[in-house]
């Protein structure tokens, strides 16, 4: 009988996240599904975005593929341990890790002198520690395993300077430097497990205009500088990285999704509308 693969995806409620989870379906993944919004019509911090845990599980099951539907919040340790212990016990397996899920909160966008310090402590734990708790959770399995992607997922803001302050089409510094620190993950353990067959790939999605970033950005602001694509092109990049090896000729790198799905032809060209 051929071995169920299993994902498990982070933030996968609405945008990468959610279509992430869809592609890996597709692609033959179980799906556990989590997030910090599991009911359509909840949101955990009170703004008015589609998606949930539970749709997102229904188009798992709608692929053919079994999901496992979670709470995951990315500041509480005990959601996060209990999700991954969940999937462990059910499953017996986790093949792919998406960290995909960020915080949303006012430190992604303040001006570096009205930075609240407290503020920043949050979306640090949340965008970096988070991620560091939750590879340490599922590395250990993959390793006796001998075999496991772990996909980080990146951003331009980590990269390279926003192109506008703040408020006019750029970014704050807190969330490019969380960025930054979580890109530096992949090639560490790269090094570190050598020879394991396990791999660690940073995904740099590029501008894509998900539900949060149109909320974030209502005014249409960052559009001016460049034109989004659709969630699915860094989903199927992950859905590919996550099949037949590929993953490995990429371990400990960057792996600039929009470039790549061109490349590969796995989603139409969506530059020119």
């Amino acid at each position: 009988m051929e071995e169920r693969k299993v994902a498990f995806v982070t933030g996968a409620s609405r945008g990468i996240g959610r279509a992430s989870a869809i592609a890996l379906a597709e692609a033959g993944f179980d799906v556990a599904v989590t997030a910090r919004t599991v009911r359509e019509g909840e949101t955990a911090d009170g703004r008015p975005l589609p998606g949930s845990v539970e749709t997102t599980a229904a188009r798992v099951e709608a692929a053919g593929q079994r999901a496992l539907p979670m709470h995951l919040d990315l500041l509480d340790g005990g959601s996060m341990q209990a999700a991954v212990e969940t999937t462990l016990k059910r499953w017996g397996r986790i093949d792919v890790l998406l960290n995909n899920a960020i915080y949303i909160g006012p430190a992604n966008m303040s001006p570096f002198l009205e930075l609240d310090l407290a503020d920043t402590r949050t979306l640090l734990e949340a965008n970096l520690l988070a991620q560091v708790y939750l590879t340490q959770k599922v590395l250990p399995h993959m390793l006796n395993r001998g075999r496991g992607l772990i996909i980080n997922m990146i951003s331009n803001a980590g990269l390279s300077d926003p192109p506008a302050p703040t408020g006019s089409g750029g970014w704050g510094f807190a969330y490019g430097a969380s960025k930054a620190a979580l890109l530096r993950m992949a090639g560490v353990l790269a090094i570190e497990h050598a020879g394991t067959g396990v791999s660690f790939v940073n995904l740099e999605p590029g501008f894509v205009m998900t539900e949060a970033m149109k909320l974030n950005d209502p005014d249409g602001e960052l559009s001016k500088y460049a034109v989004g694509a659709p969630v699915e092109v860094p989903g199927r990049v992950i859905a590919w990285l996550a099949s037949e090896g590929h993953a490995a000729e990429h371990n400990g790198k960057i792996v600039l999704a929009q470039p790549l799905c061109l490349e590969l032809g796995l989603h139409p060209d969506w530059r020119n509308g």
